[in-house]
């Protein structure tokens, strides 16, 4: 997996003060989406053990305390990004006790492949659906478009 992008301190993206991280790889190449830059697969930079490390360090920290860790891109249910998310996301529930996951992606809950599925019953939240311009609504708390959709999971 490639990412583009990883904030330490983020408080734009989920609630709370979180880590962040951008993924690269996506297949629905939204007309009007923000982050084209992340839509190649092997764009940006490899997803390294030290990146994965420095997430979990981040997490724990105590000077600076996070509510939990958010995932976009790109997309992190790509197929090819589902290995690394679900590693990361293992040591996230295993390391990090009491932080939660939100994740954007651009497929809808129900047309989730069964590896799909397997990482999102590790997150918290999923925000689902692809950005629509024709739907755009700025007001709108975490999502672009109005037919996407915020799943609290647990």
């Amino acid at each position: 997996m490639n990412y583009h992008q990883y904030y330490p301190v983020d408080v734009i993206n989920g609630p709370g003060t979180r880590c962040t991280l951008f993924v690269s790889g996506c297949v629905h190449q939204c007309v009007g989406c923000y982050n084209k830059s992340t839509w190649r697969l092997n764009s940006g930079q490899p997803f390294s053990q030290a990146m994965e490390d420095q997430i979990i360090a981040d997490l724990q920290d105590t000077e600076i305390r996070r509510q939990g860790l958010s995932l976009s891109g790109g997309d992190p249910l790509h197929p090819q990004n589902l290995p690394a998310i679900a590693q990361l996301l293992k040591r996230v529930a295993s390391e990090c006790p009491g932080k939660d996951v939100w994740l954007w992606t651009g497929y809808c809950l129900d047309e989730l492949s069964v590896e799909q599925q397997q990482v999102v019953t590790m997150i918290n939240v999923l925000i689902d659906g692809k950005f629509v311009e024709a739907l755009r609504d700025p007001s709108l708390v975490w999502r672009g478009s109005s037919n996407q959709v915020i799943h609290y999971l647990r």
